[in-house]
């Protein structure tokens, strides 16, 4: 796939979100590389990898610490200013005002389980369970930290089942409703 470019003199930004095991990450790098701008996808696993603590020790502090939140979201809007960009994270429809898109992916548990259990290695029931627990603490934090209701995302331009399609028709998808809008031509 390929082809696509940001329409000149313009810039774009699209923002991403859906819980873990959606495809975020995925359909987020794939978009940006296909429009050749910048992905911003700065999370707890970034903050992991840059801090060397572990991952699971960072959402059990996060429960209660909330500056591990304002951290990451604070980096990824303001990366997101800079310049025309995809941003995929949790929050990302809900924090990037300036966004030109928004588009909410969804999953049902048992397949973003399965994706999370193949990326990660664990076994199916550890991650149903951890992704559980892991998208109420989500939930719980958002709404005590911002005010935002996760589970509420009617309001995004595109909501996208990722169940019955691949990256790339996810990434045509949301390419034809740029193209729509006049903020991405065919190259």
């Amino acid at each position: 796939m390929g082809g696509f470019h940001v329409v000149q003199g313009k810039e774009v930004r699209v923002a991403i979100s859906g819980r873990s095991g959606c495809g975020n990450t995925t359909v987020s790098r794939l978009l940006a590389e296909i429009l050749d701008i910048a992905f911003i996808n700065y999370t707890f696993r970034s903050l992991s990898q840059e801090t060397g603590m572990p991952l699971s020790e960072i959402i059990e502090k996060a429960k209660t610490d909330f500056t591990f939140d304002r951290q990451v979201d604070t980096r990824q809007v303001a990366l997101a200013q800079e310049a025309s960009c995809v941003l995929g994270s949790r929050l990302a429809i809900w924090m990037l005002e300036k966004a030109d898109l928004t588009v909410y992916l969804i999953a049902s548990e048992e397949v973003r389980a399965k994706r999370i259990s193949n990326r990660e290695g664990a076994s199916i029931q550890e991650t149903i369970s951890f992704t559980a627990m892991r998208d109420a603490e989500d939930t719980r934090r958002y709404r005590e930290l911002y005010g935002i209701d996760n589970t509420n995302y009617s309001f995004a331009d595109m909501v996208i089942d990722t169940e019955q399609k691949n990256p790339e028709e996810i990434v045509s998808d949301i390419l034809q409703e740029l193209e729509k809008r006049g903020l991405v031509a065919r190259d």
